[in-house]
């Protein structure tokens, strides 16, 4: 059974609860949360089945290989026709993933193994359709297939080994795509391939070069054999221009971009007639200093591994627009000066204070920002967005500084952007969700999601009026939105009734209306089925993985569940899901949400009150304290395990974290390691007053941000914690990378003081020799081991005790070896077990 209690700060500081699951049943997937409200948050004992052999957690069986947890339906996708789902599944006891698929009629249990050879059938999860959806294309193997979905027929029309990207179907009905420098569209039927444009990063080249010296200047006025020669290269030349131009059978000649560029966007018109392309300076991922020593290899050598740029060495990336014209051969290139703020100084008060502190003066200049198109990857639908008949195109922009997004159309006849939306943070633009952006069919205008009320919502801009309307509003995030065939309806997930929870919705586009679609607690996500009458939904909850169910759109009761891939040995454990409890912050009007996890035998009045520990998750920019599964799993269960030991523990989703809306995102900004460690010294706090934690006897532990935050926990509140423990931990922030590090906190040339008011490093001196492990693999890619080297060596220097270090020489970033993971955990344990 789950209760579900909310829990909030009042006026009052009245304390309310969120969450509280409870869950004694051996199948915990038929827990359905009921919701009450209480005035207080309540606690008691989570679980009262007797322990007994099989249900004793150790760290042995938490930290094997998670195959004995699950094997999890994964990238699930709905079958051409609708009457199969798809999805990946891990290969038992390998890191290998297989294609399953699984009808929809009749008992199937987990659905079967595609067979390899007839994989290139099925694999069309990222399938692209025409106009009237009677087709569909999608790229299997670098080749691309073709499939008639009327009659079900597959057609294969490359076969060979040149990567293929951006594919799409044309207007016309052919089938279009990106391979290298060149856009190539293929017609279906026939077979026909040809050739749309080529992008050479060349000079154009000319019929004559002008004369480079003297010497050469007079033999062109005396030899008239060099003359000949010119006129008739000159001829020769302009013949073949004129050809190229007037004869449609031969390919058309190039677009040269000029030397020292490389291609960064392209996205071709509809109708074929037109691309817009974006280009910049050739970026390199790294330096030739930036190495990782690997120490165990198969050559018993040690060998060097490359890995990425520091964000100290960053520089800023600018990308030049163009617009191809491929009927005319034409190039335009769309200069961002039509962009509001295109040349703002936005961080004159930053450069200024940085200045100030180096005893200099700003002088703050308005000058053109580098600016870019928005990477693909950080928007839902892409970063280039056409109308149906490719009469009219949008671009999602950025600036580099990451301080603006503008969403731009372009006018076609004035080679011209038209700013239609920009969207200012004097912090950073939220480059990991509501960047939405997709036209409306039939209309003059495209719906957008944006943070600028404060939470990730729907917007629609109409071209007509100019004018902007919010679709969605509230204190919840949209996610995950899908538009249907007839441009009537968005789907999309949101947090409407509680941050941790996340159902499906469905809004009509003309005036905003929303329907909720499921109730199944939990978090959900949603693939919409071809006839769009069904969702095939991923669905888990706070003790049970992900598995699929389908569920018949406004039938919120006929929710079916597709596959059981959970193992029954973990089913047979009573596992607690914990009570997501908003914890009042001293700080701002919002609670800190936290899932605490209470001792089975909890009881109120124990006398020497409980010993407790406090888990700070990774990424910053992530949720936790959900009703769904965690990506924590073996921390999860580990804390499962703590309980069966008498302890507290808690998991918070401190300042920064995800799904809570921008202003609790960018309370972090410039100040990294403040807001958080005033939300740990809360829930501490919190804790004694309301689970009966003696709050001497608490300690914490987290893993890369997580291992930040214990370090600057540690070094700046050094009586908060009886132990801690940083796994994989940055140090300093200098020598993370750039395309997070910079969002936050600027870039070191420019914002010095934000590193250094951020890093632990600068921070040692505050360690008061509580007893610390700091956990460190050596081949992390990620954080590299060396922020643990220098800041060890800081420590030593400043002749601190009570700290150790264990290295781990085979592990990247995310520990992969279970023998690595049971070291690790068994460190964590006894540091908890011999101070708390």
């Amino acid at each position: 059974m789950q209760n579900i209690m909310f829990k909030s700060k009042l006026a009052a500081a009245v304390a309310v609860a969120l969450m509280t699951v409870s869950c004694a049943s051996a199948d915990n997937s038929a827990a359905q949360p009921a919701t009450s409200q209480a005035p207080e948050y309540q606690a008691q004992a989570q679980q009262t089945a007797p322990l007994n052999e099989s249900t004793t957690l150790t760290l042995e069986r938490i930290m094997a290989d998670q195959d004995w947890v699950a094997r999890s339906p994964e990238r699930a996708f709905w079958s051409y026709d609708g009457g199969q789902i798809l999805f990946e599944r891990k290969r038992e006891g390998s890191p290998m993933r297989d294609l399953y698929v699984r009808d929809l009629s009749g008992a199937q249990g987990n659905g079967e193994r595609v067979a390899l050879s007839d994989v290139h059938e099925y694999a069309h999860r990222d399938a692209v359709h025409n106009s009237d959806r009677s087709m569909h294309a999608y790229v299997f193997g670098n080749n691309v297939f073709v499939r008639d979905l009327r009659r079900g027929e597959l057609s294969q029309l490359t076969r060979d080994n040149r990567a293929k990207s951006d594919l799409q179907f044309l207007n016309d009905g052919r089938v279009a795509f990106r391979s290298g420098h060149e856009l190539v569209a293929v017609h279906p039927r026939s077979g026909m391939t040809e050739t749309l444009a080529q992008l050479s990063f060349q000079k154009q080249p000319q019929a004559l070069q002008d004369p480079t010296d003297i010497l050469a200047e007079e033999e062109l006025e005396l030899i008239e054999y060099a003359q000949i020669q010119r006129r008739q290269r000159e001829e020769q030349f302009d013949h073949q221009q004129q050809l190229a131009r007037e004869n449609a059978s031969l390919t058309p000649q190039p677009f040269y971009l000029g030397e020292g560029m490389e291609l960064a966007e392209v996205s071709l018109s509809p109708a074929g007639n037109k691309a817009i392309i974006a280009i910049q300076e050739p970026q390199s991922w790294r330096g030739d200093g930036d190495l990782m020593p690997r120490f165990v290899t198969e050559t018993g050598r040690i060998e060097n591994q490359n890995v990425r740029r520091r964000v100290a060495d960053a520089e800023p990336v600018e990308q030049v627009l163009y617009m191809l014209d491929l009927t005319t051969g034409e190039k335009q290139q769309l200069d961002y000066d039509s962009l509001p703020g295109f040349d703002e100084d936005v961080l004159a008060s930053v450069r200024e204070e940085n200045y100030r502190e180096r005893g200099e003066e700003y002088t703050s200049e308005r000058k053109p920002r580098a600016i870019s198109v928005m990477p693909g990857w950080s928007t839902g639908q892409g970063n280039v967005q056409w109308t149906e008949d490719g009469s009219q195109v949008a671009l999602i922009l950025r600036a580099w500084d990451n301080k603006d997004r503008w969403i731009a159309t372009v006018d076609f006849d004035d080679a011209a952007l038209v700013s239609q939306h920009r969207l200012h943070d004097e912090a950073w633009i939220n480059n990991r969700g509501f960047n939405d952006l997709a036209w409306i069919p039939g209309q003059n205008a495209f719906w957008y999601t944006s943070e600028e009320d404060g939470f990730g919502h729907v917007y629609v801009r109409d071209l007509d009026s100019r004018s902007d309307r919010q679709l969605t509003s509230g204190r919840y995030v949209v996610n995950g939105v899908v538009m249907d065939a007839a441009g009537e309806h968005l789907y999309y997930q949101a947090n409407k009734d509680h941050p941790g929870t996340y159902e499906i919705y469905r809004m009509r586009l003309s005036d905003g209306e929303s329907t909720q679609l499921t109730e199944l607690g939990g978090i959900n996500t949603f693939a919409l089925s071809p006839d769009e009458q069904q969702l095939l939904i991923t669905h888990s909850n706070a003790v049970q993985p992900h598995e699929l169910y389908v569920q018949s759109i406004g039938d919120t009761a006929s929710a079916q569940r597709l596959t059981h891939t959970v193992s029954d040995e973990f089913n047979s454990i009573p596992w607690k899901a914990g009570d997501i409890v908003g914890v009042p912050s001293s700080h701002v009007d919002e609670p800190i949400y936290s899932r605490v996890y209470l001792p089975d035998d909890f009881d109120p009045e124990h006398a020497e009150g409980y010993p407790a520990v406090v888990f700070i998750h990774g990424a910053g920019y992530l949720q936790n304290a959900h009703a769904g599964w965690s990506n924590y799993s073996r921390e999860f269960m580990f804390h499962n395990m703590l309980t069966q030991k008498g302890y507290v523990v808690l998991d918070l989703d401190f300042r920064g974290s995800q799904g809570y809306g921008r202003d609790w995102r960018t309370a972090v900004y410039r100040q990294m390691g403040t807001p958080e460690v005033e939300d740990l010294v809360d829930v501490v706090s919190w804790m004694g007053d309301e689970v009966n934690v003696n709050t001497d006897r608490v300690g914490t532990y987290g893993g890369s941000y997580g291992g930040f935050l214990t370090f600057m926990s540690l070094f700046k509140e050094p009586d908060l914690f009886a132990a801690g423990a940083a796994l994989r931990p940055v140090t300093d922030w200098a020598h993370y990378n750039t395309g997070y590090t910079s969002n936050i906190l600027n870039l070191p040339q420019d914002d010095m003081i934000a590193y250094r008011r951020s890093s632990p490093i600068y921070f040692a001196e505050g360690y008061e020799s509580t007893p610390m492990l700091i956990s460190a693999p050596m081949v992390d890619d990620n954080v590299f081991f060396q922020d643990s080297v220098r800041l060890v060596q800081r420590l030593i220097e400043l002749e601190k005790e009570n700290f150790e270090t264990a290295i781990f020489p085979v592990e990247p970033h995310g520990f992969v070896q279970p023998s690595s993971w049971l070291d690790q955990y068994r460190r964590i344990f006894k540091l908890f077990d011999e101070n708390l």
